[in-house]
Order: structure tokens, then sequence, then C-alpha cells
């Protein structure tokens, strides 16, 4: 019964430090890449479709997204719902394509983004913690469960714990490094 306990706040643990990763790949770094443009919605015949449903985005050179439409009509549809997504980015519809360039960051802007990665990594700790709070509960809910054994669980726990804390530290140092790198 413990080893399923741990299985799942294993599982919760990991989930916290896939969605601290997700969310750092949100913020704009001063580089192009493709997934800054995971978030943005096309109005595909009616339907709110993710851009990358509708067409390839590549990275042209670290200044510079293209977005190539699977269908040439889609261009302004592209066009309207990146200018929509409130990303900071401007683009060009030429036509068959839309290229989006990347503005080179500001050093206050910099710093901003250095503490939405600090409130990010605080977030995901917060959620490591639950999960510790809901194992321990559930270990202590199991009845019968001799207490040297508990006590091994909830160290147990903590360690499992601990170690993900450090693992999101380390994502977040990683990721401020790279917005600090001009």
């Amino acid at each position: 019964m413990d080893k399923e306990i741990l299985d799942d706040l294993d599982q919760g643990l990991h989930g916290a430090l896939d969605a601290f990763r997700r969310e750092c790949t949100k913020l704009r770094t001063g580089r192009a890449h493709a997934s800054l443009l995971d978030s943005v919605r096309v109005d595909y015949y009616g339907a709110e479709t993710p851009l990358n449903q509708v067409a390839t985005v590549s990275v042209v050179d670290p200044k510079l997204l293209q977005v190539k439409p699977w269908e040439r009509t889609m261009c302004p549809h592209i066009d309207k719902a990146i200018l929509a997504a409130n990303l900071g980015l401007t683009p060009s519809n030429r036509g068959d394509v839309v290229l989006v360039p990347i503005p080179a960051m500001t050093g206050e802007r910099r710093k901003e983004l250095v503490k939405v990665v600090k409130h990010l990594a605080e977030e995901a700790k917060v959620s490591c913690r639950n999960h510790r709070r809901d194992a321990i509960d559930l270990l202590e809910s199991i009845e019968d469960f001799p207490e040297d054994d508990l006590t091994r669980a909830k160290k147990k726990v903590q360690e499992l714990v601990d170690g993900m804390a450090k693992k999101i530290d380390h994502a977040a140092l990683d990721k401020e490094a790279e917005i600090l790198e001009v």
C-alpha cells in the first residue's frame, strides 16, 4: 500500500516539474523557437484550432520564425491570430508564408522574466509540498500500519520532495541563465 502511495507521489512530483518546464518554454527569451506560438489559436473554418495544426512553424534564424500554412488562404487568419495572442510579436504576411520577427529584449524585460521564472518555480515547489501533504495524509490513514514503517515512509516522502525541489531549482537557474544571456 505504501509503495502505491510513493509511486503516486513520484508521478505527481514529476508532473509539477513537467508543468514548470512547459510554462518556462512559453517565456520569450529573445531567441526564436517554434514553441513560442504554441498558445496561438487560429480561426479555421469557424473552429479555434492550434496553429501547429494548420501550419508548419519553423525557425529561419535566431530572430525569425516562419509560419507556412497548409492552405494559402489561412495567412490572414494566422496573422490576426498571432496579433490577438498578445505575445508582443508583430507578424508579416508575405502571401504564402507569415514571418514573425523576434524583437530584442531589453535589460528591464530580462529582469521581469527572471522574476516570472522564480514565481513559476515557487508555484511548482508549492505543488510538490501539496503532493507531500496528501501522501503523508494517506500514509497516516492506513490502519494497522506499524509506527516504524510510517516513520520510514514519511522520510522517503520527504526525500522525494527534496530531490524534486532541487531539480526545479536547477531548471529555474538554467532558464534564468538563458534569459540573462545577451
